[in-house]
Order: structure tokens, then sequence, then C-alpha cells
């Protein structure tokens, strides 16, 4: 499909924050962080924008241009094991900033670092979300293919977690395969790290 595709800025910030967090209400995975579905309502925009702000400095945010699709990438140098982000006071930090009471919000951090592939350099794709009502659509899969395309040209693999089995499907029809074991979140749902080769 026919989608224009730019790098979102600063000035995109709450148009993207807003992205996220609507996308991301029912996901399982931010269902186990904010269990509490009032609590996930006033509370978890802050974790999205945390989110955003890491990619903004980092990495690379790929935005529809009519503002209803989003990818958030970081590309991971050789060697780097978890996405960019040595500091390993990162997710307590991240915690103390969206919900310090909320140990899951620093949990999530640490595990999905503790699966990240290491030695290659790679693609990550962060975060990938879509308007409700336009799911379905197709403009995901644009999205990332416009990124997969490049690591196919420059020979480079890409890694994601997948936070849902519908996800996870989508993900190996575009040529994404389950890595090592499922994470399973503590009382919570599966995450799926997959990995893609660069294909010819």
């Amino acid at each position: 499909m026919g989608v224009a595709i730019r790098a979102a800025d600063e000035g995109d910030r709450e148009l993207v924050v807003r992205l996220l967090d609507e996308a991301f209400q029912d996901d399982p995975v931010s269902g186990w962080v904010f269990p509490d579905e009032a609590d996930r309502r006033a509370t978890h925009h802050k974790l999205m924008a945390a989110f955003l702000d890491a990619v903004l400095a980092e990495g690379r945010v790929d935005l529809a241009d009519d503002g209803t699709a989003c990818a958030l990438w970081l590309s991971v140098p050789a060697g780097d094991h978890d996405g960019g982000d040595a500091d390993e006071d990162g997710p307590a930090q991240l915690r103390e900033a969206v919900d310090p009471g909320n140990e899951r919000v620093e949990l999530i951090g640490r595990l999905t670092a503790d699966i990240h592939p290491a030695g290659r350099a790679h693609e990550y794709l962060w975060m990938i979300a879509v308007a409700p009502e336009r799911q379905g659509e197709g403009l995901g899969t644009t999205l990332i293919r416009s990124v997969l395309d490049r690591c196919d040209r420059e020979g480079l693999p890409a890694y994601l977690e997948a936070s849902s089995a519908r996800s996870r499907a989508l993900y190996e029809r575009l040529g994404f395969a389950v890595e090592g074991r499922p994470l399973d979140l503590p009382d919570g749902p599966q995450m799926w790290p997959m990995w893609r080769e660069p294909q010819a």
C-alpha cells in the first residue's frame, strides 16, 4: 500500500506518545505492567513517553505521514548487549520517572535487556504502533518493510520482542523466527524474542 513515511522529531512527540498509548493500552504486556485498568489509563502514557524519548535520543522513529502508525528503531552495534542503553540503572531510573511504586516498570526493562542478543550488529524494532481504528490495513507491515528492505541490502539482521501471539504471527510472515525460549513474565504473559537474518 502507498504510505508516505518520514522520520519523526521532537515536534511529533505528543502525537507519537498518544499513538503508542492508544495502540498498547490493551496489549498483554502493558496489562501486566499496569494490571489495574484505571491506573493504566492514567499512567501508561508516561511509560510510552519515556520509551519514545530514549529512541528519539539514540535511534529513529518512522512515522506514517498521516500520523496513524509509527515504528521505533535502534541501531545496535556489534557487541552491544542491550540495544544502546548500557546504563544498568536505566530500568530503575525508568521506574522512578514513570511510576515509582510499580516494580514491574523496572522489571520489564531488566528482563528484556537480559534476553537481548549480544554480538552481531542489528536493527532493533523496539515498538510499532498503529492507531486502533487503522489496524489490519497493512500499515505496520509497510513501516517494518521499509527498514527490513534496507537490512537486506546492507546484510543486517533485525531483532524484536513480540508481545502477543497476533504480533508474533505478523513478524513470522516478515521473516522473523523465535530465538531461544520465550520470556515468561512473572504471573503474566509470554514475550517472544525474534530474530531475522538478512534475506537475498
